[in-house]
């Protein structure tokens, strides 16, 4: 039984093209030091996944919860979504293992980083999409989380979100994030993002995705007003 075999038995889901398999476990660094198009990576699949998993969440919270509020069912799903959330899932199904990724990206762990499971997690459920369906996707997501949605009580904190509910106390303009700077090759990149409100610099923070620099930026404003 080779890798990929063994590794949907553990998944639970037979593919029908295992080329989208392949495809969702290929970091951009192995594509990178093949010298493949971009497209061979696992990225466009983790975008289609992420939007997949968060309907099947949503899906999943309503159904199981008709009584929380939106505040609720939305912070609860914040806790499942989260890279933690998802990098551990990951590594209870030992995708780090299978994953193809450059021999630069493996020395320096790449394969145990919160961020690359995370993703490769995202890309899986983008592929059984493509691969099988809605409803394939939705059986998939609904068995790997049902486990964990009841134990699910403090998601990691939104900085944005709370940087934003604070200024609008005062004013009704909303805080502006700008990436000020980007670094690094294509498969290891590093932002720097900027956080203004009404034209004055809040602070500043860096991450591996646009969104992390963003939460950093956010949390630093945060801290700078006192609220931290």
């Amino acid at each position: 039984m080779d890798k990929f075999t063994d590794f949907q038995a553990r998944l639970g889901y037979a593919f029908n093209a295992p080329l989208l398999l392949r495809q969702a476990l290929t970091h951009a660094s192995y594509i990178h030091e093949k010298g493949l198009a971009p497209s061979e990576s696992n990225e466009r699949l983790e975008f289609l996944g992420d939007a997949v998993l968060e309907l099947c969440i949503s899906d999943l919270l309503y159904r199981r919860f008709p009584e929380m509020s939106e505040g609720q069912l939305t912070k609860r799903r914040a806790g499942l979504v989260c890279e933690p959330s998802l990098a551990g899932l990951a590594r209870e199904l030992d995708v780090g293992k299978v994953m193809l990724v450059g021999i630069g990206a493996h020395q320096t762990g790449g394969r145990e980083r919160d961020s690359v499971l995370s993703d490769c997690v995202e890309a899986l459920f983008g592929a059984v999409y493509l691969d099988g369906g809605h409803e394939a996707a939705r059986s998939l997501i609904f068995r790997l989380f049902e486990p964990l949605v009841d134990n699910v009580n403090a998601p990691p904190r939104d900085y944005k979100t709370t940087l934003q509910e604070i200024l609008q106390k005062n004013s009704r303009a909303t805080a502006v994030y700008r990436i000020i700077k980007e670094s690094g090759p294509s498969h290891n990149k590093e932002f720097i993002a900027e956080v203004s409100h009404m034209d004055k610099i809040l602070g500043t923070g860096q991450g591996g995705k646009k969104k992390d620099a963003e939460q950093d930026a956010a949390m630093v404003a945060l801290n700078q007003l006192g609220h931290l």
